[in-house]
């Protein structure tokens, strides 16, 4: 498997992490588990940041799962560039994270928009 492949699934996992950040702070145990959905809606600060973030993951994974498939399909870029593209993407994912958890707004948004960045690079073939 190519590296942009363990991408996709990292990526996936990611959203996963926010959950853990959100859940896991504090207050979350067996009763909560009876209604995760209930006990996150019902956070506040850093803990909610962290599970939007969870949300937004969830939301694009898709398109970068769909973006890598469709760069190796077609060969939009050398499996280099792709590769690189695809590992930017997760790391935007990561910063995103701690941008959006820190509430540093206007960082979270570039980073967002840099990570989008990669999605259409991965679909036009950046490098080639």
């Amino acid at each position: 498997m190519t590296l942009a492949y363990w991408c996709v699934l990292a990526a996936i996992f990611l959203p996963y992490l926010n959950t853990a950040l959100a859940k896991f702070q504090g207050g979350f145990g067996p009763k909560q588990n009876h209604n995760p959905r209930e006990f996150l809606e019902t956070l506040e600060g850093s803990r909610k940041r962290a599970h939007w973030a969870q949300q937004n993951s969830f939301e694009v994974t898709p398109a970068f799962a769909a973006a890598v498939i469709i760069a190796h399909l077609v060969q939009t870029a050398p499996q280099g560039t792709i590769d690189g593209i695809a590992l930017a993407f997760v790391v935007s994912r990561v910063m995103y994270t701690v941008c959006y958890i820190a509430d540093w707004a206007s960082a979270r948004t570039l980073v967002w928009a840099f990570g989008m960045g990669c999605i259409v690079a991965l679909f036009v073939g950046v490098g080639a």
